[in-house]
């Protein structure tokens, strides 16, 4: 049984037998979610699943940056343009982590214009976005700590009515020490040349996607700033039931004080680049240039259907069925982010755990096996991997 499932399985229970000791919190109204905003952060985030209104202006303000830090990729009218995805996927993100690591020591990783990421992958993207002379902190973040470095855990607290069996306070402690007021300020300059650095979260409340650019969050350069960012990041890998929620404070045009809930981005988009309404060609038009576009997908999971004999028993059968939705959502999320890079006529490029890979974690955060997968990673970009075009099952 994955522990993500028995996650599940467990708050699920919770829920039947402890649902009316819930705590009482502050909500968001209905009908208020399109007005409330962080105050004093701009406009900061988005719903990912809707048409951005102010788009093009956006775009223009990017364009902008871009003219005036890096005029050198305007006059290059058919550059070469590179994005980058990572997925979700608890701590199989190792296996991206070491991959970016080998991809880095077989001297033709790109930089990226732009960088998402959901989950494992919203921790990733920071440093992926900033470069190689960040590789070795992913090196430590995912082969150097285990599951009772990153949580503490309160199975009992969780089972009577509270918001998750284990305290996160461990890991957010760590996304403290290596997202620094430096960290932040590289970030912010990467931001005002034109690149971006974008991660997902899930408004628990809303059902809903929300698109966080930290790149702007980073632009503040305050100590607030700071916070915020990384509170952003703990709520991307939130696992429900597993990892406590995160509550993003948020001001009505009234001035009441509200809270949002967010919780793991992997449970609305495991794993985004562009919104459905994008159309880069006519971008290019406006802009003058007829850039190439290349998307690299890394994917911290297998995507091929894993055959195993399930006991027949209600947790193996459960179990069995969470993994098995997990895998069918993110096929369809890597399914989506191909027909819109093939839409904008962008190559495509995914990586993901192969299926000869058969060790086990006996933990949520198995350093053994996050080590295992982290080599795995490293060697398959290290030694020059052969990209899939097309998603699973296309």
């Amino acid at each position: 049984m994955s522990r993500f499932a028995l996650v599940v399985i467990s708050a699920a229970a919770t829920g039947l037998l402890t649902g009316c000791a819930a705590s009482i919190r502050n909500a968001v109204p209905v009908g208020h979610a399109e007005s409330v905003k962080i105050a004093g952060s701009g406009k900061v985030r988005g719903w990912g699943d809707v048409e951005i209104p102010d788009m093009e202006q956006l775009a223009a303000v990017r364009f902008g940056q871009i003219k005036q830090r890096r005029p050198e990729l305007l006059a290059n009218k058919k550059a070469q343009i590179s994005y980058l995805a990572i997925s979700g996927g608890g701590a199989d993100g190792a296996f991206g982590a070491g991959f970016l690591n080998g991809w880095t020591a077989a001297g033709n990783r790109p930089q990226f214009e732009v960088v998402t990421g959901v989950s494992t992958g919203a921790l990733i993207a920071p440093f992926a976005f900033l470069g190689r002379r960040y590789d070795y902190r992913l090196t430590e973040f995912y082969t150097k700590f285990s599951t009772d470095d990153l949580i503490t855990k309160q199975v009992l607290v969780g089972l009577l009515g509270g918001s998750s069996l284990s305290d996160t306070k461990p890991l957010a402690k760590l996304i403290a020490k290596y997202i620094t007021m430096a960290v932040l300020k590289e970030i912010a300059s990467q931001h005002e040349s034109g690149r971006r650095l974008l991660v997902g979260t899930t408004n628990a409340d809303q059902e809903r996607p929300v698109v966080w650019d930290l790149g702007r969050i980073a632009t503040q350069r305050n100590r607030k700033a700071l916070r915020l960012f990384r509170r952003v990041l703990l709520a991307s890998t939130a696992l429900p039931g597993l990892f406590p929620p995160v509550y993003v404070k948020v001001t009505d045009t009234d001035g009441k004080i509200y809270e949002e809930m967010h919780i793991d981005g992997g449970v609305t988009d495991n794993t985004f680049l562009l919104p459905p309404h994008l159309q880069m060609a006519k971008l290019d038009r406006t802009n003058k240039v007829r850039w190439r576009r290349k998307l690299y997908v890394i994917a911290n999971a297998k995507t091929t259907p894993m055959r195993k004999v399930v006991k027949a028993t209600t947790f193996d059968i459960a179990s069995r069925s969470i993994d098995t939705l997990i895998r069918q959502q993110l096929k369809g999320d890597l399914l989506k982010l191909y027909l819109r890079a093939k839409e904008n006529k962008i190559a495509y490029q995914l990586a993901d755990i192969p299926a000869t890979f058969d060790a086990q974690s006996k933990e949520p955060f198995d350093r053994v096996y996050m080590k295992k997968l982290y080599d795995l990673g490293y060697q398959a970009a290290r030694n020059g991997y052969k990209w899939k075009s097309i998603p699973p099952d296309l």
